[in-house]
C-alpha cells in the first residue's frame, strides 16, 4: 500500500497516445534548417519532402516497389483517401476492435454504402482474421488505439488474396513488424510513434493497389485532396515529395528531425525496443498488483504503444468515475499527461509506450499509480 507520495516523479510526464511525446533529443534549435517562407515546390521543400519519404522507406523497410506518399489530414485522411479511391470494386470486410475501426465501418456503411460485412470485437479482444473472405477487400486497424491491442503478426493474411488490405497502422508504425507483403494499403501520421506533429498523413501502397486505382474508377465524386490518378495512371510526384496540397515545412522538419533520432538508435528494431521495454514496466506492474489489469485478454495481442489498463477492485462502485479521479490526481501531481481512457473505451488509463517515451519515466510512473489509487479508494 502506498500511502505517501512517492520520491521520484517522470522527468518528463508526456504520455499522451496522440499528439506523443518528442524524442528526448527534441528541442527548438534542432528546426533551425526549416525552409519557412519558401515554397514547398522549390527545390528545397521538394528535397525535404523527399528525404522523409527516403527515410521512412529505410527505418520501416518498406520495399522498393511500394509507393510512400505525404497526404493531407494525418491518418485519417491517407486511410479515408484510400477507402474512397479504391473501396467498391468488390465487397469490402470491414473490421472493427476499437474507436477508429469503428470509424471506417461507418464511413463504408453509411457514406460510401458499399456492399460490406460487419466483423467487430469487444475492447481489449480482437476479430478473427483468419475467418475473413481475402477475396474481398478487407479494411482493418493493427494497433487498436483506443483498446491497447494489436494484431499479434499476420500470418492469417493469404499471400494470394484476391482482394485489397487496407490497413490503419497509425500507432503500429515504427514500434509493431509490419508485413508488407500481406499489407496493399498502409496508413499512419507522424505524432504517433516518432513524436512528429499532426495534420500529415502517410500513404502505403503496394503494386497490387496501384493496379487498382489505375484500374477501377468509383462511382463517387473525389475532392482534389483524394485524387490520388490523373487520366487513368498514378500522380507519381505525389510519392516523389509533389504533395497535393501545401504541407508545413516546419513539421517536415519536425518529422525529418525525429527520423534522424530513430536512425541513431537502431532504425526500426531500436525504436520496437523502447518501445517493448516501455509497455514491460506496466505489464509487469499488472502481473505485480490485483487490482489493475492489461484491458487486452490475451497477452499475445498487448500493444506496446497504447497501453490500456482497467482498475479491477471490487470496492470500486463507479468505474468511470474512479477511473477519470485517478487521472485527474495524476495530473494534478504534475507526474502524468492525457493519460484517461478514450472516451468511448471502457474506463480506465491508456499509458503511451512508443520510442519516444524514457523508460524510467514509465517506471517512474507506476508508484505514483499506485499512491494515486490508494488515495481515490480511501478518499
Amino acid at each position: 500500500m502506498v500511502t505517501t507520495t512517492p520520491a521520484t516523479r517522470p522527468a518528463n510526464p508526456r504520455f499522451s497516445s496522440g499528439p506523443c511525446a518528442k524524442p528526448p533529443v527534441w528541442t527548438l534549435d534542432a528546426l533551425a534548417d526549416a525552409p519557412l517562407g519558401r515554397s514547398h515546390r522549390a527545390a528545397v521543400g521538394k528535397s525535404k519532402l523527399a528525404e522523409a519519404i527516403d527515410l521512412t522507406r529505410e527505418i520501416l523497410g518498406v520495399p522498393a516497389d511500394y509507393r510512400i506518399g505525404i497526404v493531407p489530414a494525418s491518418d485519417t485522411g491517407a486511410f479515408e483517401m484510400a477507402m474512397w479511391t479504391m473501396l467498391g470494386e468488390r465487397p469490402a470486410e470491414m473490421v472493427a476492435w476499437e474507436s477508429f475501426g469503428a470509424g471506417w465501418v461507418t464511413d463504408v456503411v453509411k457514406q460510401l454504402k458499399i456492399e460490406a460485412t460487419v466483423h467487430e470485437a469487444g475492447y481489449g479482444e480482437i476479430v478473427d482474421m483468419a475467418a475473413l473472405n481475402y477475396d474481398n477487400d478487407v479494411c482493418f486497424t493493427w494497433n487498436g488505439t483506443t483498446s491497447g491491442v494489436r494484431m499479434p503478426h499476420g500470418d492469417m493474411i493469404p499471400a494470394d488474396r484476391a482482394g485489397l488490405t487496407l490497413c490503419d497502422a497509425t500507432s503500429a508504425a515504427f514500434a509493431q513488424d509490419l508485413p508488407w507483403d500481406k499489407l496493399d494499403v498502409t496508413t499512419f501520421s507522424w505524432q504517433k510513434v516518432m513524436g512528429g506533429e499532426a495534420a500529415h498523413g502517410m500513404l502505403i501502397l503496394s503494386p497490387r493497389a496501384v493496379e487498382r486505382l489505375e484500374n477501377y474508377t468509383p462511382a463517387w465524386p473525389l475532392p482534389k485532396i483524394f485524387r490520388l490518378t490523373s487520366k487513368g495512371k498514378l500522380i507519381e510526384g505525389i510519392f516523389k515529395g509533389e504533395t497535393i496540397n501545401t504541407p508545413s515545412m516546419l513539421c517536415v522538419e519536425d518529422y525529418l528531425v525525429a527520423l534522424k533520432w530513430g536512425q541513431s538508435i537502431g532504425g526500426q528494431p531500436g525504436l520496437k525496443a523502447r518501445a517493448d521495454a516501455n509497455a514491460q514496466v506496466i505489464w509487469d506492474f499488472c502481473e505485480q498488483n490485483d487490482w489493475i489489469a492489461n484491458l487486452a485478454v490475451d497477452p499475445a495481442t498487448r500493444s506496446n504503444t497504447s497501453v490500456c489498463v482497467k482498475f479491477t477492485d471490487d470496492r470500486i462502485t463507479d468505474g468511470a468515475a474512479f477511473a477519470k479521479a485517478v487521472a485527474k490526481r495524476l495530473e494534478a501531481e504534475g507526474v502524468a499527461l492525457d493519460v484517461g481512457a478514450y472516451r468511448d473505451a471502457p474506463a480506465g488509463l491508456r499509458i503511451w509506450c512508443g520510442a519516444t517515451v524514457e523508460t524510467s519515466d514509465v517506471e517512474a510512473l507506476m508508484p505514483w499509480i499506485a499512491y494515486a489509487f490508494e488515495a481515490e479508494i480511501n478518499a
